[in-house]
This record gives C-alpha cells, structure tokens and sequence, in this order.
C-alpha cells in the first residue's frame, strides 16, 4: 500500500516521537541527578592549582614556582565565578558568590606581588588562596553525610514531585525520608560541631517528628493536608540545617 505524502509525514513523526521518548527521559533523569549531587566541578578541577601551591611551592617558598602558576591559577578561577551551583546548593548561593569575590580579591593581591616582585606579600596571597578555597569547600560541602542523604530525597520531594501533584511519587519519597531519618537519628556530630550537641538534638528531634507526622498523613490520601504536612518537616528541615551555619 502507498501512503500519501502527508500520511508518510506523520508515520514518521509517529516513529520519531517512539524514539525519542526514551532519551528525552534519560537526560532528564541525569539533570535531575546533577541537581541532587553537592558537587561543582570547577572548584574540584581547580584543586589540582591549589595542590600545587600549598604542597610544594608555598612550603619551599618557591617564588618562581608561585609565578610560574598565575596562569593556572587565573583559568581556574574564572572557571568558579562563572559555575552554576546544582539546584540543590541553592540556599548556598549569597554564600558561595560572597566567598567566589573574596578568591578573586586575593588574586589581585597575588598579581600585585608577582608585578612588585615582593617575595613575603606574594607568599602570603598564596596562603590566603588556600584557606579561602578551603572556605569555598565548606561552603559545598555537607556537614553530616547523613543530613546530605536526607537532603537529597527531601529536594526532589519539594521541588518536583510536590509540584507536579504526583502523589504516587510523593509516597515514595516519604518512605523514603523514613528511612533516611532513621539513619540521621543514630549519627554523631563531628568533633568541631560538638559545642553545637544540644541545639543539634533538639532540632534533630523535631525533624523526626514532623516526618513521622508526614508519613502519617500519607494515609489520607488528602493531598492539600499531605502538602501541608511537607511544608512543616521542610521548615523543621532548615531549621536543623541552620544549627551548623
């Protein structure tokens, strides 16, 4: 049988649509894992820079090293201030913009040395470089492994599953976030974070809480009160997050 042009035309968008479907959902899929991952990997690439001086030409005060490196150095911060931070870092972004100036201000004074040919200022701009890249890990970086975990599923519950009224994935994360409460509720702090033991338990305490609440709400199936139930164990969230600010 011959089709006619315009049926051709459609069996072919038809079959393209097939296709397709699957790899649109793939890549999806991978955008939403890049926003769940606490990772920007220009500071991590900017690392190898950062190695350098700290390890081997700052000890040694290694001046002609320091200089020969202004060129790394220089490419791999431009490559910081112009990263994204992934979706789930967004309440870190005043934080990681004010730390990224403060890198860029330090270069400037790491220049300065360099073209003034001043051996201790350059060797301090150096020693400032690194503890102002280590501010920027901190700044990434989770201060709990476990609250990182919960952290993740919590994300994709509030920030898309919430939104699309998907209660069936709703469900899921709950369970989920049950789960994940679970192992936060047997973490220990780290040793710098011990003065902050009590405010800790406390907020910990009534994250779990509003969890068990929320999987108690699930029940329902009353979406407008499982919403809501979501709302308090993410404020309860942030507040446990806060305690390590």
């Amino acid at each position: 049988m011959t089709l006619s042009p315009i049926r051709r035309v459609l069996l072919i968008l038809l079959i393209l649509a097939f296709t397709c479907q699957p790899l649109l959902s793939q890549e999806s899929a991978k955008e939403r894992a890049a926003e769940i991952s606490s990772t920007v990997p220009a500071l991590k690439e900017f690392h190898t820079v950062i190695f350098k001086i700290w390890h081997t030409a700052w000890p040694k005060k290694g001046c002609d090293m320091l200089t020969a490196l202004l060129p790394e150095i220089e490419q791999g911060i431009a490559a910081v201030a112009h990263a994204e931070l992934p979706g789930i870092l967004r309440e870190k972004k005043a934080a990681w913009r004010n730390g990224v100036e403060k890198l860029q201000a330090i270069v400037k004074e790491y220049e300065a040395a360099i073209e003034a040919k001043q051996k201790q200022p350059l060797l301090d701009a150096a020693e400032k470089l690194h503890a102002q890249y280590e501010v920027l890990i901190r700044v990434i970086r989770a201060p709990l492994r476990e609250l990182d975990d919960f952290h993740a599923v919590l994300y994709m519950l509030y920030h898309y599953y919430l939104q699309e009224d998907s209660l069936q994935e709703v469900k899921v994360s709950i369970g989920q976030l049950q789960e994940k409460m679970a192992v936060l509720n047997k973490a220990t702090l780290p040793s710098r974070f011990k003065g902050k033991e009590e405010s800790f338990t406390m907020a910990r305490n009534q994250l779990d809480k509003a969890v068990t609440e929320l999987a108690a709400m699930v029940c329902s199936n009353e979406f407008g009160k499982i919403k809501a139930a979501v709302e308090v164990m993410h404020t309860s969230y942030k507040t446990l997050a806060k305690v390590f600010e």
